[in-house]
Order: C-alpha cells, then structure tokens, then sequence
C-alpha cells in the first residue's frame, strides 16, 4: 500500500483559503486515484472530492463544489486540496486517501489507504 501525509491544516477565519497537500510515498503514485475526506467532530466521515490517475476527472461533493479544487502532481508524488471562502461548517480533520482503481468516488471502500489526517479549523 501507498503511505499518504497530509500538511497544510490550521485555523482560519471564515472566507478564507487553505491549501491542504498530501504527500505520498512506498508505491507508484500514479497508479492510484486519489480523494479527501473530513470528519467534523460528532460527525461521520464524508467524502470532499476525488481525482483520477491522471487528474484530467474529478469529482466534488455538493456541499464544496465551487470553492475547493483537487488537484494533483504526479512528478512531486502529492495531491492538493486549495479550499477557498472557507466556511464554520468546513472545520473538520481532513483525510487524503488512495484507490488503486482508475477514478474512485465518494465510497470509502473504494480506498485502501489512508493519512493520519489535518486538523482545519474556521472561526467565525
């Protein structure tokens, strides 16, 4: 499996931006399609967006799409989440993960590895 570290995490006003990276190491990054999760305190995780191998497809849940963009750098081996007009109600420990198929949605068990996680954090 591919070991994935997330960076970028930290508090911030509401309207502003963050960009989250994921750094991926142990196997060949390209050959997975990659996504980021978060899980708000009380809350189950919930799937945020996803990338395929080659980036050109991506997938965004409702609730983000317009603000926050994935994106990829299959040469630096690191995925990217900018998230901008950040709002309360995106705080939350953001997780990357990665799927060994082509294009990975929002299912969980379509990932087999997993990052430790950031803490984002959006004051009012």
């Amino acid at each position: 499996q591919v070991q994935l570290v997330e960076s970028g995490g930290r508090l911030v006003q509401a309207g502003g931006s963050l960009r989250l990276s994921c750094a991926a190491s142990g196997r060949t990054f390209s050959d997975y399609a990659m996504g980021w999760f978060r899980q708000a305190p009380g809350k189950e995780r919930e799937f945020v967006a996803a990338i395929s191998r080659s980036g050109r497809t991506t997938y965004y849940a409702t609730s983000v799409k317009g603000r926050f963009t994935i994106s990829r750098d299959n040469a630096k081996n690191t995925e990217y989440l900018q998230m901008n007009n950040l709002k309360p109600e995106d705080t939350a420990v953001y997780y990357c993960a990665a799927s060994p198929k082509v294009i990975a949605g929002r299912a969980e068990y379509e990932y087999e590895s997993w990052g430790q996680g950031t803490q984002v954090t959006v004051s009012s």
